[in-house]
């Protein structure tokens, strides 16, 4: 049985699964979905088309589904679908999709996303990231899963950040960042790899193979598509495979010529 404060406001038309707890003054649309054993805290409000699973913790103030930030939209039927076991913290905004990049916003599992994170329309984002408070990410990002992105940080739209990859607090990123590795700065740039990260998850020999290979794709100055091929088809490793295939593909490019200046001095 669902626990639902009497001066909570639910539309006609919203699905409300077993054992949701709906706080004081919290406001659900009418094509709303709650998944099971969801909590939504007081004074939250979910509107639009939201789709959203089982488990997830939903703090007070925060604003979800409501219109993107996109002069083009023009009310077209758009979507925002979250996942399960997600924790969303107070005066947290996420957007729906717009016609232009897929009509979708889409956020995976077990996510933690911090006090004023905004999420903007079709970003896509994995499983079990964390994002600091004040995490801002533009249109149309894409993140992987186990992603750390750091307090204040702004991510331009377009960006694609890799598994595993952690970006710095108070940092200003442009570009992608590929899988495994740490970006820092204004603008941020390639500092290494995500060791930290990296080291709760992965054996020792995978590690030391995406060391070898960071090394030899950022620190020796070759051109990056040339040598990123050429590793891509020599390597046995499978996360460098994932790496290389990921700087291969990327659309906005890898920043990491700072790093390369620095090294030279």
């Amino acid at each position: 049985m669902s626990n639902i404060h009497p001066s909570a406001v639910i539309e006609d038309g919203a699905i409300i699964g077993d054992n949701v707890s709906i706080g004081p003054f919290a406001y659900i649309g009418e094509k709303v979905i709650l998944g099971d054993n969801t909590t939504v805290a007081s004074h939250a409000v979910i509107e639009g088309r939201t789709k959203i699973g089982k488990n997830n913790r939903i703090f007070s103030h925060t604003a979800i589904g409501t219109i993107p930030q996109d002069l083009k939209y023009d009310g077209e039927d758009v979507e925002l679908i979250i996942g399960d076991n997600n924790t969303i913290r107070e005066f947290t905004l996420l957007n729906p999709g717009t016609k232009g990049g897929g009509s979708v916003t889409k956020i995976g599992n077990g996510n933690l996303l911090m006090g004023y994170v905004h999420l903007g329309h079709d970003v896509i984002l994995g499983d079990n990231c964390i994002l600091a408070n004040g995490a801002t990410l533009a249109g149309h990002v894409e993140l992987g899963n186990h992603v750390v992105i750091g307090g204040l940080t702004p991510v331009h739209q377009f960006v694609h950040i890799g598994d595993y990859a952690m970006i710095g607090g108070a940092s200003a990123l442009a570009q992608d960042v590929p899988p495994y590795c740490l970006a820092e700065g204004n603008r941020a740039n390639l500092r290494g790899l995500n060791l930290t990260g990296l080291r709760r998850s992965m054996q020792r020999d995978d590690i030391n193979a995406l060391k070898l290979a960071y090394r030899v794709l950022f620190e020796q100055g070759n051109p990056l598509q040339e040598v990123t091929q050429k590793l891509f088809e020599t390597t046995e490793s499978e996360k460098v495979k994932k790496l290389c295939e990921f700087i291969k593909t990327s659309k906005r490019g890898i920043p990491f010529d700072r790093i390369k200046s620095e090294d030279k001095k």
